[in-house]
């Protein structure tokens, strides 16, 4: 065989590389590839999780929407699996732009829910996704005040000015924001006193466990106090065990949101036909 006629070598067989950066790099490429196709397809779901009071348990306050993809099998993919992939690109857009139709049409078919919606400050210039919003809040009247935005800490920081204007603007129409994640970026805490977050939602790391963890539950409650200070309301995340839900609500947190409480499901309870319910 001539040396023209060799197959070429990957990068990773030439050394130019490590194997973990090659699967890394072919693992977000197949994550770009699923997330176009579904997009394409409209092929997304939102799967629907409760955040329950803390003094009522048993009642949601709200809900939050996850985006969800379908590969070519049906097979449903969290967004735990594409959105890091996807975050800095236009796919990031257009998901945070299908996010937010099907929330506000949920909302429209349901005047009585409230519903949250992630979504990238990268967003917030996209026009698409503005467009998206006011056809939405046009149709139903009462949907901006059902409406609550989150916006994950580490996206926030990336554009601070721009997002406190664009917070400013849509609470002045009615939408609440909520802070995701708290806790897990390197928010500046000056910021906090220029935002317009309603919502403080602490990120789990701190929060699996925090019956057992005199770390977590001092960090926990030094980032409750936080919260109050600037007058938002807090949701302790990824709350799992009736222990944990325990200290919780005796540390005085506001809401609760975890598989204790319900998994994320594509029929929400208010799409369950009342006698299966009973049933």
């Amino acid at each position: 065989m001539r040396q023209r006629d060799l197959p070429l070598q990957e990068p990773v067989e030439q050394g130019l590389v490590s194997p973990l950066d090659y699967a890394v790099t072919q693992r977000d490429r197949d994550a770009l590839d699923l997330v176009r196709r579904a997009v394409e397809k409209r092929e997304v779901v939102l799967a629907f999780q409760p955040i329950v009071q803390s003094v009522r348990p048993d009642r949601a306050a709200f809900y939050e929407g996850l985006i969800r993809v379908l590969d070519e099998t049906g097979r449903i993919i969290p967004a735990k699996d594409f959105i890091e992939a996807i975050e800095t690109t236009e796919l990031g857009r257009k998901i945070d732009c299908l996010s937010l139709e099907m929330g506000l049409i949920a909302l429209a078919e349901d005047p009585g829910l409230r519903l949250a919606i992630n979504m990238s400050a990268r967003s917030i210039g996209y026009p698409n996704w503005m467009k998206t919003l006011n056809k939405g809040l046009a149709i139903d009247d009462t949907a901006a005040e059902r409406l609550i935005l989150e916006i994950t800490e580490s996206s926030a920081m990336v554009m601070p000015d721009l997002v406190s204007v664009f917070m400013q603007d849509l609470h002045g129409r009615g939408v609440s924001f909520a802070l995701d994640d708290f806790g897990a970026g390197y928010t500046s805490f000056r910021y906090l006193r220029e935002f317009y977050f309603d919502i403080l939602k602490i990120d789990g790391q701190f929060i699996r466990g925090i019956s057992d963890s005199v770390d977590n539950q001092v960090l926990t409650q030094a980032l409750q106090s936080i919260a109050r200070q600037f007058d938002m309301f807090t949701v302790a995340e990824s709350v799992e065990t009736a222990r944990d839900a325990a200290f919780l609500q005796g540390i005085g947190v506001d809401c609760m949101q975890g598989y204790y409480f319900g998994a994320p499901t594509i029929v929400p309870p208010w799409k369950v036909p009342t006698a299966a319910r009973r049933a």
